[in-house]
Order: C-alpha cells, then structure tokens, then sequence
C-alpha cells in the first residue's frame, strides 16, 4: 500500500477519466475516515486506508460518488441517495428557482404536487422555501419513494408532506396550486451514450423518455390541465433542444407557457405553465 493513498487515487481516477478526481478523492478520503471513527473502534489509519481502497474500487467501476457516499445536496440541502433513485442535479434547482419568482410571497398555504418525486428533493425544497405549504409526492417506484420518505422525514416534513406510490397520479382530484415534475427526458436510443456513471446505475426508468424524450409530456400534459388549480402554475423539466416540441404537446390540453427559464449554463431548462382561459 502507498503511503500515500489519496495522491495515487487521484491519479487512477483521473486515468480511468473520471473528471474532478482531486474533489472526488478528498471526498472518499473524508468519507472513509467518518466511517472508521464511527465503527466504535479506535483510530487506525491503516484500517481508514482499507475502506478508502474500497471506495476507491467501487468509484473506478463508475459507480455514482453520490451514491458512494450516500449524499448528495440539493439546493442547499443535504438528500440521502442510492440505489434506485435519481440522483439531484443542480439543473432541477432551476424549478426551485422559478416557483420562488411565481410565488414572492413565501408564507402562501400552496398545495403542492410533485410528479416523480425520486428523492423528493424538489418535494423538501419547495416546503422549505414555503413553511405553510403542503406538497404530495408520487412516484411509480418503490425503491424511489423509499428514499424520498428518508429525507422527508431527515428533514422533519412529515406533517406536510404525503408520498403516494403510483403512476402519474391519474385519479388525483384537482386545485393543486403548484406541479413540479422532473420527467425521464433522454431519447431512447442514446441510452447508451450516457456515461457509466449514469447507464449503468441509475434507474433507467428515471431517464428514458421514449424514441423521441417526449413520452411523459405527452402523459403529463392533459393530467396537468385536470390537476392545475386555476390560478396555479405547473414547472417541467425539460432537455437541451426540447422546448418547442414540449410547448407544442402542453399547449394542446390548454396549457399557456408562461416562461421558459435557462439553468445555469444558459440552457433552457424549465418550462412554466398555467392553463389557459379558454380551460373551462
């Protein structure tokens, strides 16, 4: 064994072409150390440097550092992640983003949906942002939901927040003030194009949106025109190129774009809705 452990890490990672390999090995470093001194052992380095070699395997395998660690922040929160579960990305925080701007005042009672909650880091953002709000997250994936509830209750928003485990949530009743929706996106069949870190462990339900990304919107699109209370707004996610065929789908159930927002690199990444007047 080196005796410098975490400075051949950097160079096997950044070999095997993982970017930011530096950042990611500190982080492995740390999360060995915090899991030896939590073994209710004394202090070994040597014991340190054997689980960080395994951390190190698991990373050189692709395996997300996410869920490596079993974090990951969103929003400035902190979200326990794994198997099973999208992990956040700091593109989905512009939802978050725009639904402050929609709604300035932050002690609104909004009722909120959140379609494919996943983590439920939108669910636990948005009721952070509005302390009088209530949010129901839906998910068709146990596993999922099993994480979002995690973090719901790490969070202690047990009391305002409800997680139903179905599809799109076909038979809720309307006069949601709020729907926040992160849809699989990704064109089938550059699948598997992705990087490993992403085809080969996170859920592919998460990601595929059928032969043209488009699949969910088209599902989405007449459940948000029933859900939407009337002077509510609807917040999509939406993929690099996507905006003028997903506004085409909503605008045919009566659904008005309101805005199209950018993340931070400038692409367009959310897409804010109401429904139209002409939605009786």
């Amino acid at each position: 064994m080196t005796s410098d452990p975490p400075g051949e890490a950097v160079t096997r990672l950044s070999v095997a072409g993982i970017e930011g390999a530096r950042l990611e090995v500190r982080l492995l470093w740390e999360h060995a150390q915090a899991m030896e001194a939590s073994a209710l052992v004394a202090r070994d380095r040597g014991r340190a440097v054997g689980l960080f070699e395994k951390l190190v395997q698991r990373r050189l395998a692709h395996e997300p550092l996410a869920y490596i660690v079993g974090r990951k922040e969103f929003w400035s929160l902190d979200f326990a992640v794994g198997p099973g579960v999208l992990i956040p990305r700091p593109d989905t925080e512009t939802l978050i983003e725009e639904l402050c701007k929609a709604f300035p005042d932050r002690q609104a009672r909004l009722s909120i949906l959140d379609l494919g909650t996943g983590s439920g880091c939108l669910l636990i953002a948005a009721l952070k942002e509005f302390p009088n709000a209530h949010c129901v997250g839906v998910d068709a994936s146990g596993a999922a939901l099993a994480w979002a509830a995690r973090n719901v209750a790490a969070h202690q928003l047990e009391d305002r927040a409800t997680l139903i485990e179905s599809g799109w949530l076909e038979e809720a009743s309307p006069g949601f003030d709020v729907v926040l929706c992160n849809p699989p996106y990704i064109v089938s069949a550059d699948i598997d194009g992705l990087p490993p870190d992403v085809r080969l462990f996170e859920p592919l339900s998460a990601l595929d949106g059928g032969w043209d990304g488009l699949d969910v919107y088209r599902a989405l699109a007449p459940r948000i025109s029933r859900l939407l209370a009337p002077q509510g707004r609807a917040f999509l996610e939406i993929g690099a190129g996507q905006g003028g065929a997903v506004c085409d789908i909503l605008e045919i159930e009566h659904l008005k774009v309101a805005a199209i927002a950018p993340d931070l690199a400038g692409i367009p990444r959310c897409i804010v809705l109401n429904r139209d007047n002409q939605d009786g």
